[in-house]
């Protein structure tokens, strides 16, 4: 017998049905010669600091449910070994189907274990801690690789299963990013928060995107316009409209001299020295990678990039779509077989597609791991996906139709080259559009720009005048800017915008010098979202109070999370990746960083907040402090915890509403408080809520409004 270990119990059933039918088992399918069986995503995770014994606290059990007080007196944890655990498991789920698959990969009929992970570095070390845990003597250990989950690429890639050892340094990659990430998150926020009294989310790539926001609003409030005079005319000639726009500017106290120059400007002959037209193609855009369909659906749907990864992942797992988590926007060479194929069923539905095998389609070395995200032959019927389904979709759909168009999109280009005497030659350039070909089924931005009817040799008329305009500040990041920062965050911005020539983008990829990858940083910025470090709204990004405060605090303990070392960390992944580096290598470049950080302990710094007094506590022990798992103790105004680095504080009344110690138990287990209805907002009126603790703070939740009369948020 065979066994399979997806990652998700979907995937499990996609693979199962692809082979045939099926008989279920208790956390397993049997169909034919093969057992399926599947992990919950990740099973496992790293152990905490405290469950190293040379590491934990005095008097503490490792292995105990008891929560230690963050102290920095054993920070930095640098383990010898990194020790992975099952995850928490309330309700047994994740510790009953383990046990089932330890006992799949160790029955004697099993002879081959095969890793059916996502197609990824997370998915590959995902099932083969499974495996590794598990313990598969004497199995023969294979990988299934799927580029989609349809029927038909599962049968072929199980009839051409690789060896385990083949993806040995996928998996290295994989465990280097897991254990830095580890020691950055762990430390360093423990350190943070600490130190500021605060808990501090800290990590190797959050805190280098939540800074680059932070930066660019800063810019923005720091911005001052400037003043200054632009030469500029606008005069008809054969009765229409010619606008020329001079390239030379002048500070707004240099009006005199902008004058000076617009009267030469104005006695000089205007004379058109060159017309141009001739007919073009234009290209439709690129295959999407995952970031680029994100920033598409942001900037025309306003979806946030978690809500559309949730649902390309989604279109992926039911065969619609290809693998999401890609950052390339090329397909391989060994592709245009099943690419055709996908061609000829779209052909069926009516649709003008050809295979096109060109470079700026075919692209091998733009491939990384993944091929561009394009639909598969499996087409969902009309009516079955979701209005945001068939959004998400429908884009990658039309976009590979634009792609693949047989009907060339033809336009007709002008360009005029208009000489001002000696002084300064200007040039027109307008496009209108013959035929739409692929524009007939993607999005084009562009608008026909017709110029003026002018002919070599015509005289245009001109009368140049200072006119004052101002410098605009910069933009807050977008979607689509943030994830092209991210791409390459050494690159200027207008360069991001480039469509010709992305050599140097792939470049970056592939060296590691972007900020997350294509498969995390979604759930990073998420993250970041949801501890309130940024906002994002309508489609920006804005930074919070809490996200300043953040990287404030940073720098004040000279923690120096920039996009330059977090980089270099990424480099070295890929070092990692290619077999020029091994594991241990580069976790101890992450060691090295930390521990100059813990160089710096004697900081100190003014807290957020004052932990109270001795003479301020007036009660035992009433639960277990949220932040550094001290105790929490009543206090004359309310609840604090005892820990002489520790600032949490409850104060006892929350918008006049008075707060019980049943509503504290709630609050310390994580539980929300009861709905009350007599809190007072600032203007004085009463509105329903209740209070929830989120990173040792205090946050309104509110009924969900039924009618005109439900109450306001205050």
């Amino acid at each position: 017998m065979k066994l399979i270990i997806a990652e998700k119990p979907s995937l499990a059933r996609n693979i199962a049905d692809a082979i045939g039918k099926s008989s279920r088992r208790d956390g397993y399918l049997e169909v034919g010669e093969y057992l399926v069986t599947w992990a919950f995503g990740h099973l496992f995770s790293l152990a905490d600091v405290e469950d190293y014994p040379e590491y934990a606290p005095q008097g503490f059990t490792v292995g105990g449910k008891k929560k230690a007080k963050w102290t920095l007196e054993k920070l930095p944890c640098f383990p010898v070994q990194f020790k992975y655990v099952l995850r928490d498991d309330a309700s047994g789920g994740v510790s009953k189907q383990f046990s089932i698959i330890r006992t799949l990969c160790r029955r004697e009929d099993v002879d081959t274990v095969i890793n059916a992970g996502d197609a990824d570095r997370e998915g590959e070390i995902i099932v083969r801690l499974c495996m590794i845990k598990a313990g598969c003597p004497g199995k023969a250990l294979k990988r299934l690789w799927l580029p989609d989950q349809t029927a038909e690429t599962v049968n072929a890639a199980l009839a051409d299963l690789k060896d385990e050892v083949e993806y040995d340094n996928l998996a290295n990659e994989g465990f280097a990013r897991t254990y830095i990430d580890w020691l950055y998150g762990i430390n360093l926020t423990r350190y943070a928060t600490i130190k500021s009294g605060k808990l501090l989310r800290v990590g190797r790539v959050v805190v280098p995107i939540v800074k680059a926001i932070y930066e660019r609003d800063l810019e923005i409030e720091n911005f001052v316009p400037k003043e200054y005079y632009a030469l500029v005319s606008n005069e008809e000639t054969n009765g229409e409209a010619v606008e020329l726009t001079s390239k030379k500017q002048f500070d707004y106290d240099r009006l005199y001299e902008a004058e000076a120059l617009c009267e030469k400007y104005n006695a000089a002959d205007a004379v058109v020295t060159d017309v141009k037209k001739k007919k073009d193609k234009l290209s439709a855009g690129k295959l999407y990678s995952l970031s680029k369909l994100q920033s598409f659906l942001g900037k025309k749907y306003k979806m946030s990039m978690s809500e559309s990864l949730e649902i390309v992942q989604k279109l992926y797992e039911q065969g619609y779509l290809t693998y999401p988590r890609t950052n390339s926007e090329y397909l391989a060479t060994a592709e245009k077989d099943k690419i055709a194929k996908i061609i000829s069923n779209c052909k069926n539905l009516g649709y003008p597609v050809v295979l096109k095998t060109g470079k700026t389609i075919f692209d091998d070395a733009k491939i990384e791991s993944h091929s561009a995200i394009t639909p598969t032959y499996k087409i969902p019927e009309k009516g079955k996906l979701s209005e945001k389904e068939y959004q998400v979709y429908s884009s990658v759909f039309r976009r590979f139709i634009a792609v693949f168009c047989e009907k060339d999109c033809v336009v007709q280009k002008t360009e005029i080259k208009i000489a001002l005497g000696d002084y300064e030659t200007f040039t027109l350039k307008g496009m209108i559009m013959l035929e739409p070909g692929w524009t007939a089924y993607d999005d084009y931005s562009g608008k026909d720009k017709i110029l003026p009817s002018l002919n070599k040799g015509d005289l245009v008329n001109h009368i140049f005048k200072p006119t004052v305009k101002k410098t605009a500040p910069p933009k807050h990041y977008t979607i689509e800017t943030l994830n092209n920062y991210l791409k390459n965050p050494f690159r200027e911005e207008k360069a991001a915008a480039s469509e010709e020539d992305d050599a140097e983008e792939y470049r970056a990829v592939f060296e590691g010098l972007e900020l997350g990858t294509e498969a995390t940083r979604t759930g990073i910025i998420d993250n970041a979202r949801k501890s309130g470090y940024i906002l994002l709204k309508n489609n920006v990004y804005t930074i919070l109070p809490d996200g300043r405060y953040l990287v404030e605090t940073l720098e004040k303990l000279k923690i120096s999370m920039d996009k330059y070392k977090t980089a270099e960390l990424g480099k070295a992944l890929k070092k990692v990746f290619r077999g020029e580096m091994q594991v241990s290598e580069s976790v101890t470049l992450a060691q090295k960083e930390i521990a100059e950080v813990f160089a710096t302990r004697g900081i100190r710094l003014e807290r957020e907040f004052k932990a109270p007094e001795k003479k301020d506590f007036v009660g035992d022990s009433l639960g277990v402090c949220p932040l550094c798992s001290g105790e929490i103790k009543a206090t004359r105004f309310g609840w604090a915890c005892g820990g002489k680095d520790c600032a949490f504080v409850l104060y006892r009344t929350v918008c006049r509403h008075e707060l019980t110690e049943d509503d504290l138990a709630a609050l310390l287990t994580g539980e929300p408080t009861a709905y009350a209805e007599d809190f007072v907002s600032k203007s004085g009126k009463f509105f329903t809520a209740r209070l929830r603790l989120e990173g040792g703070k205090i946050v309104f939740e509110f009924p969900p409004k039924t009618s005109p009369n439900s109450p306001e948020k205050g």
